[in-house]
């Protein structure tokens, strides 16, 4: 050895550091977070079952829109395929659970279109892993092919559900875009199966006043190893005068991580657009109304595109479509259902057996619309206007001229009525060409006992009936009969 030699200092490197702290490792990129790792996680296992139960249990349905109307087709394979059985090992419950899963976890799910003269017998999912993408290096007319198992196939081989695609090829699955938080979540987790097994107790360092031999020290080892091993064996650790022992990490709770837990749990909860509530199964309607329309409705209409534009033959895209029967999904409580479907009768958008068709109730044959004794109903076409409350007919021409005519395609209602036993007021045939309602034909009797009870003088009667309803003075007197029997009638 030379004069100058040195002994090699054995120092760690910093990738030989241990690094205690669970929010460090993870800042310093310690963990990949892969598929395996983020199922893991009950709030991301959770969140996307959710998700999948309610996709999985939506019907597809396959529609034509012919002249502006929209027909449901029922009697196509396909509906059979998406909605039943796939003609593949899984069935469609399975077969959507593990496209959302690939959706969300890896790049896309991607589905084998098995086509027999060029008509389609059944669909294959395929497991995203085996799945590669070679794509051509054109950024403006960009084209692909799919390989799998090194086999090379055409992207119209397959309907593909990306999310977050740049390229159509393939998607961005949340491992890759929320990395950091599912490390986080991860370590925690790890945190905490690590501090169970060394039955809670700190990490630390041993203090010497003075030299300690090597059999002291590896006495101590042993003695520390039994007691972090959280076995039910003896496991007391006993320091001799001297030797002292110094903490070097936090508690859990020192380190507040239940807290964290919650924290990150919500944060978490924020990638599906879904309510921390859910998870926990304390989610009111209101909460699963916000589910299906920020979680599952905007992926169904992902979905919707795909299978519109892969499933479909060409010559079908100009009038066919799939789409999701989100009418259950959209309910809402019976209290919510009751009220908008009043809202709907009033309203003449809905007839009866239409709202008790969306219960799943029988119809009950009854087509008419509610038209209340205000209404004026107005044919733009024509420029008819009729009004209920009246029994009146009217039309408006061109130059917006109102001429008024009798509507004798209605029948006319008598009006029969004794008004005392010593006074019988007759009026049938009177109304000849007008017909009356229930309410018109008692407002004129109440008239005529007024007048019969002098209550109301004969003349200004006279005025009341000709100005409220739709008769001459001599209708008027027809109605109100003979003047003087009137006066006598008390």
């Amino acid at each position: 050895m030379g004069l100058f030699s040195r002994k090699k200092e054995n120092r760690a490197t910093d990738q030989e550091m241990s690094v205690d702290n669970v929010l460090m490792r993870a800042l310093l990129g310690k963990t990949n977070v892969t598929r395996d790792t983020a199922t893991q996680i009950p709030t991301i296992s959770s969140a996307i079952t959710l998700i999948s139960d309610i996709i999985a249990g939506t019907p597809i349905k396959l529609y034509k829109e012919t002249d502006g109307k929209t027909e449901e087709i029922k009697d196509d394979l396909r509906i059979r395929l998406l909605n039943d059985d796939t003609g593949d090992t899984l069935n469609a419950n399975q077969f959507w659970k593990a496209i959302i899963k690939d959706y969300y976890l890896g790049k896309g799910a991607y589905i084998f279109i098995n086509k027999v003269q060029g008509q389609i017998k059944s669909l294959h999912h395929v497991e995203e892993s085996r799945v590669s993408i070679q794509k051509n290096n054109d950024p403006i007319f960009k084209d692909y092919d799919i390989l799998v198992n090194g086999k090379s196939y055409k992207p119209f081989d397959f309907l593909k559900i990306l999310r977050n695609s740049f390229d159509g090829a393939s998607g961005t699955g949340i491992t890759q875009e929320h990395s950091k938080i599912l490390e986080v979540a991860y370590e925690t987790l790890v945190f905490e199966a690590a501090l169970i097994k060394k039955g809670g107790n700190k990490k630390g360092f041993i203090e010497a006043v003075k030299r300690v031999s090597q059999e002291v020290i590896d006495s101590i080892k042993a003695a520390y190893k039994l007691l972090y091993s959280n076995t039910d064996s003896e496991n007391v650790v006993v320091l001799n005068e001297g030797l002292k022992f110094t903490e070097s990490s936090n508690t859990s709770v020192e380190m507040q991580l239940n807290e964290n837990k919650e924290t990150n749990a919500k944060e978490l909860c924020k990638i599906f657009h879904i309510s921390p509530d859910a998870i926990l199964g304390k989610a009111t309607d209101a909460d699963m109304q916000s589910i299906a329309k920020l979680a599952a409705i905007p992926l169904m209409k992902t979905i919707e595109n795909s299978l519109n534009r892969d499933i479909l033959l060409e010559k079908e895209k100009s009038s066919l479509y799939f789409e999701f029967d989100v009418k259950e999904l959209l309910k809402g409580g019976f209290k919510e259902r009751m009220d908008a479907y009043k809202i709907g009768l009033e309203s003449n958008v809905l007839q009866l057996d239409e709202a008790r068709y969306m219960e799943s109730l029988p119809a009950l044959g009854f087509n008419y619309l509610n038209i209340g004794l205000n209404s004026v109903l107005v044919d733009p076409k024509t420029g008819n206007i009729y009004t209920p409350n009246t029994n009146k007919t009217q039309n408006m021409d061109t130059d917006g001229n109102i001429s008024t005519e009798a509507d004798t395609n209605k029948p006319a209602l008598p009006i029969t009525k004794n008004v005392k036993d010593d006074v019988n007021v007759e009026t049938e045939g009177t109304v000849a060409s007008i017909s009356l309602n229930g309410a018109q034909i008692q407002s004129l009797l109440q008239i005529v006992q007024a007048v019969a009870s002098n209550q109301l003088e004969y003349d200004s009667a006279i005025t009341l009936i000709t100005s409220a309803f739709p008769f001459d003075s001599d209708v008027a007197k027809q109605i109100l009969g003979n003047p003087k029997l009137l006066d006598t009638a008390e």
